[in-house]
């Protein structure tokens, strides 16, 4: 007992002379430390060894606790692909690598991202993907044709080959802007083909651009777009003109001037005229008329095959404004012709000078149903417009 005491007592002893210290009597400043600073950490996408991958993939890089110094994108044959870095618009941690020209389709690429952090060692990672070999490639015919100048009444059409799937993704890249902001939506006439159009005739003296950005676009069943296309056109004037079967007379207006009012003759009762707003597509000074077009034979005994001038075309049923000096007696007062608007010879020239592609003829108080032609956008309510997208 008395050994154990002893110890304890002389451990106490080394304590308190440990607590008194020695000199000033201060207390002893802690030993400083410094943390090391954290590792760098980078991360790329698409993920490595991924396959099919669209061309058009944004390649995204994120840094964690330091920056991205370096990219280099190379393709299979260990080629360098020319490209730039700039922040994602969507999160600006994030880095997306653009290449300067577009990733081809059925190759194979390499990104490499190296980061460096302060105080720590460089990092870098790595990824290999392969984009997608298509099946088939599509591009799409466009109407109207770029530097065109159109009237106020003409959608943009777009025409595939192929039926497309995937409406929606396609929709989202199809845009169009004006210089005259229009409220303008597309609606998918069948699964090859869709137009745009405003509510109401588009604004006169409009520039309108339409991009249809559709390489790297999965268009469904392995289809894929070709390439990306653009188109510029102009509204013109606002030529409106009113075709009244029941008054036969038509209204022309340029702007909202009334400039001109004919004496018409329009469809007779056998053959009526469509009601509803026409589309002119086209213009020809001299045209053969043939009731074959539109399936009657022209030995037939309504059958037909005249040569007629100055004939503007306002629809593919056979509908034309054009001269007609053989019913210049009934223009104005009855309708004997087989669905087109009589003019006289000299009213039609003028008539033929004043128009161009995209005026409206709308054609009013016949007998017939309202038009089904390859235009006849302006005849859909637009409600039931706008349900006709796939973005709906």
């Amino acid at each position: 007992m008395r050994g154990t005491s002893a110890l304890v007592t002389a451990t106490a002893l080394v304590l308190l002379s440990g607590c008194q210290g020695s000199g000033g009597g201060g207390t002893a400043a802690a030993p400083t430390t410094t943390a090391a600073p954290p590792p760098v950490a980078v991360e790329v996408s698409p993920a490595d060894g991924a396959i099919d991958v669209s061309p058009t993939v944004p390649l995204e890089i994120s840094v964690t606790d330091g920056e991205l110094t370096e990219v280099d994108v190379v393709d299979g044959a260990g080629a360098e692909v020319p490209g730039s870095v700039a922040d994602s618009a969507g999160d600006p941690a994030v880095d997306v690598w653009t290449p300067d020209s577009p990733l081809a389709y059925g190759t194979t690429y390499t990104l490499t991202a190296t980061a460096e952090g302060e105080g720590a060692e460089p990092a870098a990672a790595a990824t290999t993907f392969t984009t997608v070999t298509p099946q088939k490639q599509l591009t799409p015919s466009i109407g109207p044709l770029d530097g065109q100048t159109v009237g106020v009444g003409m959608p943009i059409r777009v025409y595939f080959d192929r039926p497309v799937i995937d409406k929606a993704t396609v929709e989202r890249n199809l845009r169009v802007t004006s210089s005259t902001p229009t409220d303008g939506v597309w609606n998918w006439f069948s699964d090859t083909e869709v137009h745009f159009r405003p509510s109401g005739y588009w604004p006169e003296n409009t520039d309108v651009t339409f991009d249809a950005d559709l390489y790297g676009v999965d268009l469904g069943n392995g289809v894929w777009g070709e390439t990306d296309r653009t188109v510029s056109f102009r509204i013109g004037e606002r030529h409106v003109s009113i075709a009244d079967a029941g008054t036969h007379q038509m209204e022309v207006y340029d702007g909202d001037q009334l400039v001109q009012t004919f004496p018409i003759s329009a469809g007779s009762p056998d053959n009526p005229s469509y009601n509803g707003a026409h589309v002119v597509t086209e213009l020809n000074r001299h045209r053969v008329m043939d009731s074959s077009t539109y399936g009657v034979p022209v030995d037939s005994p309504d059958g037909y095959r005249t040569p007629v001038e100055y004939a503007v075309r306002i629809s593919d049923s056979g509908e034309f404004v054009h001269a007609a000096p053989w019913s210049v007696a009934q223009q104005g007062r009855e309708n004997v012709s087989h669905g087109c608007i009589n003019l006289s010879t000299e009213n039609a020239r003028w008539f033929f000078s004043f128009s161009q592609p995209g005026d409206v003829v709308e054609i009013r108080g016949s007998d017939a149903g309202t038009l089904r032609s390859d235009v006849y956008d302006w005849t859909i309510p637009w409600e039931q417009w706008r349900a006709g997208s796939a973005l709906t």
